[in-house]
């Protein structure tokens, strides 16, 4: 593990990964605030307030349009990366959250609800390129040795963003009502650093022999990422790739979907990537003031429990991190989803059984931390990295659009369906999460190999 590497590494996490974990869970402590901002905005305009039930269409789509715009970003990112190359893009959407800032940033002094609307948008274009190409990146830059220590290091930068989030949420720091602007715009810190830093290291070296046959940019680039000028076992398994690759040009979406070839592959992202969001911990994430207040705990004490939570998922991310070399890709994944899947169940029943045994409401508490470790542990990382290992160079960027595509669609879905779902089903909605995290578990163990420390072509013989 050289310095450049775990530079590089750290800083497109804190630049960029980071910031989706944050926009996800920031409009959680402020929602009174936001709501009260809009109802008077409605006021001054129309002269009179907002009903609640457009009140709560309103703030769902505020919640919810993060993952609209997050959906555009996943589109983009065949046509970014084979343009701008890996390093390329990201130092260019950084600009998208300087803009994003400023909208939401200024949003109350302009007396504007669609600022903060199309902030939380353009912050969700950004996340939905980061979230693709920042796995991409380091799974392309990384020593197979080391790929799946280095892949799931954004994970824990997610789960240090979603406690970011929450510590400056606290009524003590920006949880006041004047300071929600300044607290949805805290992003833009993070992008400037990654802009005036990224530059300083060179592109993906795959991107630069494979895609540009610049077989000196991309020795240069090893030298310089691996810390030794002994890169030519390196080179020859990439020219390896090259050869068997020459005849195929970088396939689009709708020729990755038609390959029969690599059915299994894209099948399986599908299933992790949707898995992933539709396993509940959106929900969590989005919402966990409110469930924390179903559960029964009193309001004072939210913002604090919310913040134990926090701290629970970076240690989890920390255990995933340092021991996926060990135990392998399918042991974290297999174990982060049975672990939700019976945790949703448990919120259930304590929901259902709070009213006749107070102490249920720990249990309840317990189970969401019991979700978000689980997730934590595995599927917040996994996913993407399996994408990068599944695929050769070719079919790659398509993968990471699909997989990309459906993780902001069932993400969308969950944000914004959810309180309508726990109006109409209560205690029972949670149960669909944990079908749902069981089934995508058993898929795993039923049809996806370990692919830890191989090759790119040699996990593309395995499914062969």
């Amino acid at each position: 593990l050289t310095f450049p590497l775990l530079s590089v590494t750290l800083l497109v996490s804190f630049g960029s990964s980071m910031l989706y974990g944050y926009n996800l869970a920031v409009v959680n402590s402020p929602a009174v605030h936001i709501k009260a901002f809009y109802n008077a905005t409605w006021s001054q305009r129309y002269g009179h307030g907002l009903a609640p039930g457009p009140l709560t269409l309103l703030y769902s789509l505020t919640v919810s349009i993060f993952a609209l715009g997050g959906l555009v970003g996943s589109l983009l990112v065949g046509v970014l990366v084979e343009r701008y190359g890996r390093n390329g893009t990201l130092s260019r959407t950084a600009l998208f959250v300087l803009l994003a800032g400023g909208f939401m940033g200024f949003s109350r002094v302009l007396g504007s609800p669609e600022m903060v609307i199309i902030g939380r948008f353009i912050t969700g274009l950004h996340s939905g390129i980061c979230l693709s190409v920042v796995p991409l990146y380091l799974g392309e830059i990384a020593p197979k040795n080391l790929r799946g220590f280095l892949g799931l290091v954004p994970s824990i930068f997610i789960c240090l963003g979603v406690f970011f989030a929450q510590v400056l949420g606290l009524p003590e720091l920006l949880g006041e009502d004047r300071f929600w602007p300044l607290f949805l715009s805290v992003v833009v810190i993070p992008a400037l650093l990654q802009l005036l830093l990224l530059h300083c290291f060179p592109e993906s070296p795959r991107y630069l022999l494979i895609e540009k046959n610049d077989v000196c940019g991309a020795t240069k680039a090893l030298c310089r990422f691996l810390g030794t000028s002994d890169v030519q076992d390196v080179i020859e398994e990439m020219k390896d790739e090259q050869r068997s690759l020459s005849s195929v040009e970088m396939v689009s979406v709708w020729q990755l979907l038609r390959d029969r070839s690599v059915c299994w592959q894209t099948l399986s992202v599908m299933v992790v990537n949707a898995g992933m969001q539709l396993s509940g911990i959106d929900a969590i994430w989005f919402y966990t003031n409110t469930i924390f207040e179903n559960a029964g705990i009193p309001v004072s004490q939210i913002p604090y429990t919310t913040l134990g939570t926090g701290a629970v998922e970076v240690a989890a991310g920390l255990i995933g991190c340092f021991t996926i070399e060990k135990v392998g890709r399918r042991p974290l994944i297999i174990t982060g989803f049975c672990a939700m899947g019976i945790c949703s169940a448990g919120i259930t029943v304590s929901l259902l059984l709070q009213t006749d045994l107070p102490w249920m409401r720990y249990v309840g508490v317990a189970c969401v931390v019991g979700i978000i470790a689980g997730f934590c542990m595995g599927p917040a990382g996994v996913p993407f990295l399996m994408t990068a290992e599944l695929f050769t160079q070719s079919h790659r960027p398509a993968a990471y659009i699909v997989g990309g595509s459906l993780n902001w669609v069932c993400n969308f879905t969950v944000g914004f369906i959810f309180p309508f779902l726990q109006m109409s089903a209560g205690a029972f909605c949670y149960l669909v999460f944990c079908g749902i995290c069981l089934l995508v578990a058993l898929y795993v163990y039923l049809v996806i190999p370990e692919t830890k420390n191989k090759t790119f072509m040699e996990i593309s013989r395995i499914f062969a």
